[in-house]
């Protein structure tokens, strides 16, 4: 060991210890104040681009260096100042979980260790600490042992095992010999038009194509309709097509809608099919037992499932899981050995298990927040978010200038109704599509609250997740009479003379 005091190399990225901490202690300090004040603060800005990049500044690299507590400061105040807070109790737009202030501290620890949780050489602790959370994960939502890894986000978390399931189910040499060793044979993907966009990512990315998916009918739940499913899949194997995966989701982006996933476990089992489960969003329901939707129970028979401790587990960005029932179906989908990896093959390497070598220390912040909040903990806050969610259905049900849509999980929609406006009439429709869509296009830089969107039978609809362990009643019961506000000032400005 060399003594610090005998170094000769001053490396201008380095802070010394002193000055390390009195930076560390401040902006500590900065970001209690900011989460402390955080439900004072407006949920959104509506600073344009423009703006933004000129508080920026137009400003070429830095030709010297700057002192770094004025560079924290100036990074804090453009981001407390300027950012959509997705930890704000009224943010109910996309689904991000309002981070957990124990991951933000385990996202600190992890980078100032920063582990390449690549192999197991360069993260030893790290690498068991992963292994350890995806078991937890798997026991949280009733898939018991597992193996798997964790990655990015949904999109990820569902791509990886959607490879994993072509390697596993295509009849030929398919790494070898790509899809143009098939012969022709079309390899099939069976999924809703309520899937999230990741499978027409998946079947572009791995050169399926996106007419390879056959998107099957829902019902007026906006559930997966199995018996078209199945008729599918036998006029597919019919024309020689190659059927490999049917995708159940646990939760629709969307509605919150669940599939029959026992229904469809029954099916894929028939016909060899690889069962994968999108609950990147609703599959930490599960959590809740025997009040957890019933259908939850067939997650057990899922070859994969994609979960995101970054949505309803309430971990800051990023963190998506991968769970599968057997490492090596991972292992036989992405290992490489190039002779630069000595690696032992007694130990987990998760290069093998995903398309990225180098890995940073994503497991951390979730292995401390299961660990801090305990199944009972996960229960109560899930478990009351769809407790809010409900209400405001209800509050919209009785409301005579609302229309409430549709209420799954934690989701709830409804849509802004002019009570003079009489419905059904095509030429209302329209104009309600319109208002409500001015009304989300408002939210979405409103200080008061975050809303989204969502379609449903050819509605317009505005669209509330609660993800947010800040949320409560109180944020719920005002809700109404702000939407009921903007959309009255918005009914005077939009409404055509012929609707008046």
């Amino acid at each position: 060991m060399i003594a610090e005091s005998t170094r000769t190399r001053h490396a201008p990225i380095d802070i010394q210890p002193e000055e390390f901490r009195a930076l560390g202690y401040q902006l500590i300090d900065r970001i209690t104040e900011f989460m402390t004040a955080l439900p004072e603060k407006p949920v959104a800005t509506d600073k344009t681009p423009a703006e933004l990049r000129a508080l920026l500044g137009e400003i070429s690299l830095p030709e010297q260096g700057q002192d770094p507590a004025s560079l924290l400061n100036r990074a804090a105040d453009l981001l407390f100042d300027h950012s959509v807070h997705l930890g704000h109790p009224r943010f109910w737009g996309y689904i991000a979980g309002t981070p957990a202030p124990i991951g933000s501290l385990g996202d600190l620890l992890a980078a100032a260790v920063n582990p390449n949780v690549g192999g197991w050489m360069l993260s030893p602790m790290a690498t068991e600490i992963e292994a350890q959370t995806i078991r937890w994960l798997g026991e949280l939502i009733g898939y018991g042992d597992c193996s798997g890894l964790l990655v990015s986000g949904g999109s990820m978390a569902n791509l990886v095992p959607f490879l994993a399931a072509r390697k596993a189910k295509t009849p030929w040499l398919v790494r070898e010999g790509g899809l143009l060793a098939g012969e022709g044979r079309r390899l099939r993907v069976y999924a809703t038009d309520q899937t999230h966009s990741w499978v027409l990512k998946a079947a572009d990315l791995l050169g399926l194509g996106t007419d390879a998916i056959r998107w099957v009918p829902t019902d007026d739940k906006l559930r997966l309709d199995t018996t078209s499913l199945r008729r599918q899949i036998e006029a597919d194997l019919a024309q020689g097509d190659i059927p490999f995966i049917a995708i159940g989701t646990a939760g629709s982006t969307g509605v919150g809608a669940v599939d029959p996933l026992p229904d469809i476990a029954a099916i894929c089992r028939e016909y060899d099919l690889w069962f994968h489960v999108d609950g990147a969003y609703g599959a930490a329901a599960a959590v809740l037992g025997e009040n957890a939707p019933p259908e939850f129970a067939a997650l057990a028979e899922a070859d994969s499932i994609a979960l995101d401790p970054h949505k309803w587990l309430y971990i800051p960005l990023e963190a998506g899981a991968v769970l599968v029932r057997d490492a090596n179906v991972l292992i036989d989908t992405f290992a490489y050995h190039p002779d630069f990896f000595l690696e032992p093959q007694d130990k987990i390497h998760y290069y093998e298990y995903g398309p990225q070598t180098s890995r940073g220390f994503r497991a951390l912040k979730v292995w401390l927040a299961l660990q801090q909040v305990g199944r009972q903990g996960y229960q109560q806050m899930i478990a009351e978010d769809i407790r809010l969610a409900k209400t405001l259905y209800q509050r919209a049900e009785t409301h005579p200038e609302l229309e409430a849509c549709s209420h799954s999980l934690s989701i709830t929609t409804f849509r802004y109704v002019p009570r003079d406006l009489k419905e059904g009439k095509e030429a209302t429709e329209i104009y309600l599509n319109d208002l409500n869509k001015a009304l989300v296009e408002q939210f979405h830089t409103s200080p008061e609250a975050f809303l989204s969107n969502a379609v449903i039978n050819d509605k317009y609809v505005m669209r509330m997740c609660i993800v947010n362990f800040r949320t409560s009643i109180e944020d719920i019961e005002a809700l109404p009479d702000i939407v009921v506000t903007m959309g009255r000032q918005l009914d005077r400005q939009l409404r055509p003379a012929h609707l008046r």
